[in-house]
């Protein structure tokens, strides 16, 4: 039987979700977890890989088991074994077919950068002192909406076979006592979130114009855009799947 697991966790003392040789992720801590209650070798499917450091407020993946009758009892035990920094908020049934990765219709990150040295924002946000002008970078951001091709703000030396993205959203807001940055997409580029942000940080400082941006997006040439952000100041906020794959035979 095919199961949805969905958790959060906080990045920091993680090597990002996917297994690694020689290294922590989560996937390897939530498994070892599973096969603990479970009794069996459990293989987690994740909707996404994100990197090294960076969270996930809502995650999901799926996996083969036996039946399941308790749900809620799985998922009490299963917060017991984990470390405080992951999460798991349910389990459920899905049809056999449903896939957490290549069902997923789209995903929403959120960057957060703090303009005030906090404490509380030491592994949980990106400090930039620098007066930004947020006007400009949401006109920025606005640009992208109307490109598919990201190549330019693609990590180097991937094995994807396309660089095409639809992007839904993607806006700067001040909320409380953060700026936050918004983004959503059918899918994403490897590294590709920190990269804009990269990017629309140095119109923001005046670095850059937002006709140098349009110049990169269309050079296509990951040298030509902004450095990449710090992990610790990225969220993946959401997961929307089509609703034949969150529940049982449809």
């Amino acid at each position: 039987m095919r199961y949805f697991v969905q958790f959060s966790y906080f990045g920091k003392a993680y090597h990002g979700w996917q297994n690694q040789p020689n290294a922590i992720t989560v996937q390897e801590i939530l498994e070892k977890a599973f096969k603990t209650l479970l009794k069996n070798k459990i293989s987690l499917m994740g909707a996404g890989r994100t990197d090294a450091g960076v969270h996930a407020k809502q995650m999901f993946a799926h996996f083969e088991a036996e039946k399941i009758t308790d749900f809620d009892d799985l998922v009490f035990r299963l917060n017991a074994l984990l470390p405080d920094d992951i999460a798991v908020q349910r389990v459920f049934q899905v049809a056999d077919e449903a896939h957490a990765r290549f069902d997923a219709l789209e995903r929403t990150y959120e960057y957060w950068i703090s303009q005030e040295k906090n404490p509380f924002y030491q592994d949980a946000a990106h400090y930039i002192k620098k007066p930004l002008n947020i006007d400009a970078m949401n006109q920025a951001a606005n640009l992208l909406l109307t490109y598919e091709d990201f190549e330019c703000f693609s990590k180097s030396n991937t094995d994807v076979h396309t660089h095409l993205c639809t992007l839904k959203t993607a806006n700067w807001q001040i909320q409380n006592d953060r700026l936050v940055f918004t983004i959503t997409a059918n899918r994403f580029l490897r590294n590709m979130v920190r990269a804009i942000v990269g990017t629309l940080l140095e119109v923001g400082t005046g670095k850059i114009s937002f006709d140098d941006v349009k110049a990169i997006i269309e050079s296509k040439d990951r040298t030509k855009a902004g450095p990449s952000v710090p992990a610790k100041g990225l969220y993946l906020m959401n997961v929307v799947y089509p609703e034949k794959s969150s529940k049982k035979n449809g």
